[in-house]
């Protein structure tokens, strides 16, 4: 995966040590990185069919005091058990975003730069999902949109189309395998709740800059009996104890304009 910043110069993992004015790191044109100068980071949750783990997750974040962003898709906003869930991520000051609202695929797996749907499927499918979110208090009207893609896959050309929209794409910061928690048992890819953890914080270790800026993506469901948001005060608290400020992805990325 190439990873560039928005001045297109090296920049966070591939340059330690220097940083450049415009601090996010782009891939594809979307961001997949803040600020790496400030030590914060922003907990990105997904959620489609699944979302189990919704609940579990508030009550975590309420009780290490702690800020994130969901991004849903329009089956979860369908499902009435999800109702008190997306009035609680609002009441309670967590960003609410944009998923898509069919989960299409985008672009081809073997091919990155092949676009699979129109520009007008593409439109008219993220609008659903922004107009079904404002019913629920999310993205206000003159508000930064942030937009995760379904299955994190997405090229140039859905972040272009994204941006003509007034909604930023940005995707999770590669490296700490976060992604990994909706690969059930069984399945090719599939690492225990407690590995996944350990990973992000080392982590945070390895990379020169730590956990700065980091987009750092969990699921808010999964098909696996080992399910990690059960461990998740198991990664805030000893990040929060190195330092780290957990914020959404609007204070992280502060008054961002689409790349253009």
């Amino acid at each position: 995966m190439l990873l560039t910043p928005a001045c297109a110069a090296p920049h966070g993992d591939h340059a330690a040590g220097r940083v450049h004015s415009n601090p996010f790191v782009r891939d594809q044109g979307g961001i997949v990185r803040g600020d790496v100068r400030q030590r914060r980071l922003a907990l990105i949750f997904t959620g489609g069919e699944h979302g189990e783990g919704t609940g579990h997750i508030l009550d975590t974040l309420a009780r290490c005091g702690a800020k994130a962003s969901f991004f849903v898709t329009g089956d979860y906003l369908a499902r009435a058990a999800h109702r008190p869930f997306l009035r609680r991520i609002v009441a309670e000051g967590h960003y609410l975003g944009p998923h898509s609202h069919a989960h299409p695929v985008y672009c081809a797996w073997e091919d990155r730069n092949l676009t699979r749907v129109t520009r007008r499927v593409f439109e008219r499918d993220l609008q659903r999902n922004i107009d079904a979110l404002q019913t629920w208090g999310a993205c206000p009207h003159g508000s930064p949109i942030y937009f995760v893609p379904p299955y994190e896959w997405y090229n140039a050309e859905q972040v272009a189309w994204a941006t003509d929209m007034g909604v930023t794409l940005i995707n999770f910061t590669p490296g700490s395998g976060s992604n990994r928690d909706w690969i059930p048992e069984g399945q090719p890819g599939f690492v225990p709740s407690e590995t996944i953890i350990r990973d992000i914080l080392a982590q945070e270790n390895r990379d020169p800059h730590g956990l700065n800026g980091n987009l750092l993506l969990l699921h808010l469901g999964a098909q696996r009996v080992d399910k990690v948001h059960f461990r998740l005060g198991e990664l805030i608290e000893p990040l929060r104890a190195r330092g780290y400020d957990f914020v959404t992805v609007e204070a992280l990325l502060g008054a961002h304009h689409p790349p253009g």
